[in-house]
């Protein structure tokens, strides 16, 4: 395990602690999504949560129909234009997430120490003591004194929402439950969690292939969010069936790690995924709340030294009904940051709750703040000894583009790509400055009609700590000369003085192609 990520100057006046913090064009190097529902839908409050941070949308598909959802996004695209801020779209799927079915919507109260039934005749009305299931194996997969988890965003140990339940007996096809809390369900849907317990349902479901062939391909998403990935082959027969729908091929695909399964498969699933999602409300079921912090800080660290996005989740649940984080919350966001994390997501907090643009804005203080003390040159040494010798030519001008930037103390990093590993590369050594990304478009055919390519790759760096895109012009041919990196570099320049990221007399970092050579330079500004 790897500490000491932490860096503060010593002896640190705590007088400057109370200081306000200097304002920046980027709230925080590490990226938030959030997740787009009934409070967050407007072009209004959507527009507000582009300006407070957010730089990826969220689409959940447990719950609402593609209508609901198509009409989200086309408020995205709306506050997108309005202004003027970048945002990548990820779909989430359901996946084999098992539900109990409450179709009146009536409140159920559950009572502590009386005995519920969970049957899978969903024809049966919900009430105090029988609960209506999706999934007709659960008899065959559970036995007694196994625990299982009720409630619409799962058990947080301060949720009245939601229960857990102890296995009392099986009767055929029915599991009769001791319940260990009193709560009352409210709403038509919950999500069941049984720990630990391997539930014999495909990881992409004919619904989410559904969702994806139709709203995913209609839409182009750039980022799939492939719910309770057990094995690198979920990854694999996800990425068979995105290839099979056009422009979908490019899609990135993102294991959410959920259980027991995931976490003993990580490194083969870290193999095949584009990122990782740890969503740390299923897995704070599946593992003993003392060994949480650990599995987050190894994954964490497993998708660092890959050079692959790590994305925590449920880091301020509070954030739903209150303005501001507990202690507790706040302290969390932070160590995600200096654990290494790219990104946050957001759930419950953006969808449902009070206050989107605020929780948005907050958690983006607060990463801003951790920023400032994550020890890089720690880090720096530590992802270079992983990496090894003798490195990749890539790796090798990455690296030196970092420590360059570091040791002439330059304002930011621009970086020419057309596919954005280069930009990833260089944003995998954590430099202490922005990293814009100028992505140039390249022409493609198919026969039938051209395109260019560049709008997928630009949005998907939107997921990556500190990596900023801007889209090239694409006038300018991918094989670059000296005259079209010139003026490339001009409009990158006046992009980044435009926002406040450059001064005069800054010294600036370049990372380009030059016919068959990558170049690492420094140039200073003039007045």
């Amino acid at each position: 395990m790897h500490s000491h990520h932490l860096q503060l100057e010593e002896p640190i006046r705590m007088a400057s602690i109370l200081e306000p913090s200097k304002p920046s064009f980027f709230p925080a190097m590490t990226k938030i999504v959030g997740t787009l529902g009934p409070k967050s839908r407007s072009v209004e409050i959507i527009s507000s949560c582009l300006q407070a941070g957010m730089s990826v949308a969220r689409f959940d598909f447990s719950w609402g129909d593609t209508e609901f959802h198509q009409e989200t996004l086309e408020n995205l695209k709306l506050a997108i234009r309005s202004t003027k801020k970048l945002c990548a779209v990820m779909l989430d799927t359901v996946g084999p997430e098992l539900q109990v079915v409450n179709k009146t919507e009536h409140p159920i109260s559950l009572e502590a120490e009386t005995l519920v039934i969970l049957t899978p005749n969903q024809e049966k009305e919900a009430t105090s003591n029988l609960l209506p299931i999706n999934f007709s194996g659960l008899s065959e997969a559970v036995k007694t004194g196994d625990t299982i988890f009720i409630g619409q965003y799962l058990f947080t140990g301060s949720e009245t929402t939601s229960v857990w339940l102890e296995v009392n007996e099986v009767k055929g096809e029915d599991v009769v439950c001791l319940i260990k809390n009193s709560a009352t369900l409210s709403g038509s849907l919950f999500t069941l969690h049984v720990s630990q317990i391997r539930i014999e349902l495909p990881t992409l479901t004919d619904k989410d292939k559904e969702v994806i062939s139709t709203w995913g391909v209609r839409n182009k998403i750039d980022f799939l969010s492939l719910s309770y990935t057990r094995h690198a082959e979920d990854i694999r027969h996800a990425r068979d069936y995105l290839s099979k729908l056009g422009d979908l091929s490019q899609t990135l695909i993102f294991a959410k790690i959920e259980n027991f399964e995931g976490l003993t498969h990580f490194d083969e699933i870290l193999q095949e995924a584009d990122g990782i999602i740890l969503s740390r409300g299923n897995l704070g079921i599946d593992l003993p709340p003392e060994k949480v912090f650990l599995f987050q800080k190894a994954a964490v660290y497993k998708c660092n030294m890959a050079g692959k996005p790590a994305v925590i989740t449920r880091v301020v649940d509070s954030m739903t009904d209150n303005l501001r984080p507990t202690r507790a919350e706040a302290t969390d966001v932070a160590n995600a940051v200096l654990d290494g994390s790219d990104a946050i997501i957001l759930g419950a907090e953006t969808l449902r709750g009070l206050y989107p643009v605020d929780t948005i804005s907050i958690v983006g203080k607060i990463c801003a703040e951790s920023e400032k003390v994550f020890n890089q040159d720690l880090y720096f040494k530590t992802t270079v000894k992983y990496v090894g010798e003798p490195m990749s030519h890539l790796e090798s001008i990455a690296s030196s583009a970092v420590r360059a930037a570091i040791k002439v103390k330059a304002s930011v990093i621009i970086c020419f790509t057309s596919s954005g590993r280069t930009a990833r590369l260089i944003a995998k050594y954590r430099p202490t400055m922005p990293v814009i990304s100028v992505v140039i478009p390249r022409l493609k055919t198919n026969q039938l009609r051209w395109t260019f390519t560049g709008a997928f790759e630009a949005r998907q760096t939107l997921i990556v700590r500190g990596l900023f895109p801007i889209l090239a012009d694409p006038r300018h041919p991918a094989e670059s000369t000296s005259a079209t990196n010139e003026s490339i570099l001009n409009i990158s320049l006046d992009h980044g003085k435009a926002i406040g990221l450059i001064k005069s007399h800054d010294r600036v970092v370049i990372c380009q192609k030059v016919g068959d050579d990558s170049v690492v330079k420094i140039i200073e500004l003039q007045e």
